[in-house]
């Protein structure tokens, strides 16, 4: 049996500026974008990609039992009148739109996360860790691009207490309209490594590209960023630049406000020792390694600052 509503169609169509056609539900459960994974009552949005077309996967998802499918007015004639369909001008602007409502919405404490290396991990430690105090939304395996985080943001209950989302990049000015979107008041960047230089002139620029996370933080955000990355000052600049109002540091390095004490790898976890924020702590990881030790001091500030108990 399924559980509550995630959208009213009325909702969703006024988000979106949709036309109704065919008998559609009061509701739908979820939002999917593929037709072979999508569950019963979702809404299936039948997104253009570069190699295929949603569209033509439409009559797949309402034989998968889909609620209805979002479809974009140039391709509504292909649909009899009794399919249940909300018409858009452009699938993906619809998503982003509904995206938009979905925020507005939201009471959640929002968090952002970027970097260049550990940002999914670093997600799914926080998303765990926030479930302890209270409903947590979290995006779904790395849906960190263009289209992946209109749709986690849209799929964010009314109801979540938390949410944490990942935002990728391969090329400058792709973070900054996600953050605009998301709209987080914390935002996290793991760290900055040589990746998709193709696209960069140095190491520098990639750190510029991720700092674009600060540009849609809320007022009074916080800014949580690698302390031993040797791009910190100048990662603090675009933030200061940006009208961050705290910004909190992680790491081995003594000025960092989450800092590591120590810590002991074993065979199967990790032992840590830690000042969170000023308060010290011990807690043990369920595998071993640094990268995972460090990048837990980022989630355990995140989750302080967002008002979570992370000593549960």
């Amino acid at each position: 049996m399924r559980g509550a509503d995630l959208w009213t169609v009325a909702a969703m169509a006024d988000a979106m500026k949709a036309r109704a056609q065919g008998p559609l539900p009061r509701g739908v459960g979820g939002l999917s974008i593929d037709s072979r994974t999508l569950a019963p009552g979702d809404a299936f949005f039948a997104i253009k990609g570069d190699s295929r077309d949603g569209h033509d996967f439409v009559a797949a998802a309402l034989a998968a039992r889909a609620g209805l499918a979002v479809v974009a007015e140039k391709r509504r004639k292909e649909f009899a009148k009794d399919v249940p369909l909300l018409v858009v001008k452009n699938v993906l602007t619809g998503l982003r739109q509904l995206a938009r409502a979905a925020r507005a919405r939201s009471q959640a404490a929002v968090i952002g996360v970027t970097g260049s290396v550990g940002k999914t991990g670093t997600k799914e430690a926080l998303g765990l860790v926030l479930a302890r105090s209270g409903q947590t939304h979290v995006s779904a395996a790395s849906y960190n691009n263009h289209w992946g985080v209109p749709l986690s943001l849209a799929r964010c209950p009314a109801e979540a207490r938390y949410a944490v989302f990942e935002m990728g990049m391969n090329h400058p000015g792709e973070i900054a309209p996600l953050s605009r979107l998301v709209r987080p008041q914390i935002a996290i960047i793991t760290a900055i490594a040589p990746v998709h230089l193709t696209y960069f002139n140095s190491v520098a620029g990639i750190a510029d590209a991720k700092s674009e996370i600060f540009e849609g933080l809320r007022a009074n955000g916080a800014a949580i960023v690698n302390r031993d990355t040797p791009h910190f000052e100048r990662i603090r600049r675009n933030a200061k630049r940006a009208g961050v109002a705290r910004i909190v540091g992680f790491g081995e390095h003594p000025d960092a406000q989450a800092r590591l004490i120590r810590y002991a790898l074993q065979p199967a976890s990790s032992t840590v020792h830690a000042d969170i924020l000023g308060q010290p702590v011990t807690y043990k990881l369920g595998a071993p390694g640094k990268h995972l030790v460090l990048n837990s001091l980022a989630v355990l500030a995140a989750a302080s600052l967002a008002g979570a108990d992370s000593a549960r």
